[in-house]
């Protein structure tokens, strides 16, 4: 329980490198006047049965609608949640839920094949190339909002961006966001035309390097969905935990419409 603790608790710091945290005696209200569209920057999430759903409703609603933002819950622990969820259904909100893997790096390198791929630091000089890789995947969202959070975290000093190439062509990227002696691996992105060629385990190889040389205690990677999961334990991540979230949202597409 304590290793979920520190993702959890991880998981908040790197929310609020591109949105704000506002606590509540319930929970917490995320936010991003300037990002209404993108989910993650402007929900609110709850974890702790809340004793009044009607009142918590209500202040969540006001809070998003007031700056012209749909209202979103992130749920967790959803049995204790099932109050809220019948109150949201009857105000019209559509819910959905996902599996989600919580994994953690073993500490274990595994070797990759040489497939003539090199991997280099983002800077500004091939800022351009990785922009066009992350606005490429439709899973991360819509591209407009993808790329200004790039341009964000890529400025943000937590944020390690890395390109791979591949006979010199640009087609892989993955960032290490770091929070002192933790780390997590995210925005991993290929391009089409390369998937499915094992480029991500030269990545995860690559950050596991880096991971070691910079002396982080902990790696930890969260997967979108069961496949991903399978991806990653190739290569030295341990599913810790399994969490069961739910999203409640009073308009715009599911998660799992943008996710395809």
């Amino acid at each position: 329980m304590m290793n979920l603790a520190e993702a959890v608790k991880l998981d908040f710091a790197y929310l609020e490198t591109f949105t704000t945290r506002n606590e509540t005696a319930w929970g917490s209200l995320f936010l991003n006047e300037n990002e209404p569209n993108y989910y993650d920057a402007n929900h609110a999430h709850i974890s702790e049965e809340c004793p009044d759903p009607v009142l918590l409703a209500d202040e969540v609603i006001r809070f998003y609608q007031s700056r012209n933002i749909i209202p979103r819950f992130y749920l967790y622990q959803l049995e204790k949640q099932q109050a809220l969820i019948t109150e949201l259904k009857t105000r019209g909100f559509q819910y959905e839920e996902f599996v989600s893997p919580v994994q953690l790096w073993t500490g274990q390198i595994q070797a990759v094949p040489d497939r003539h791929a090199t991997i280099e630091k983002v800077t500004l000089e091939n800022f351009n190339e990785v922009l066009q890789i992350q606005g490429s995947i439709k899973e991360f969202g819509g591209k407009e909002t993808i790329e200004k959070i790039f341009r964000k975290q890529f400025s943000h000093p937590s944020f390690t961006y890395y390109l791979l190439r591949c006979d010199g062509k640009a087609c892989a990227a993955a960032c290490m966001f770091e929070e002192k002696n933790q780390a997590r691996v995210e925005s991993v992105a290929t391009l089409e035309a390369f998937r499915g060629k094992g480029l991500i385990g030269d990545l995860l190889f690559f950050i596991q390097k880096e991971a070691v040389r910079k002396h982080i205690d902990k790696l930890w990677v969260l997967p979108i969905n069961e496949r991903v999961e399978k991806v990653y334990s190739r290569y030295g991540f341990e599913t810790i935990a399994v969490m069961k979230t739910g999203h409640a949202f009073l308009g715009g597409k599911s998660i799992k419409e943008i996710q395809g």
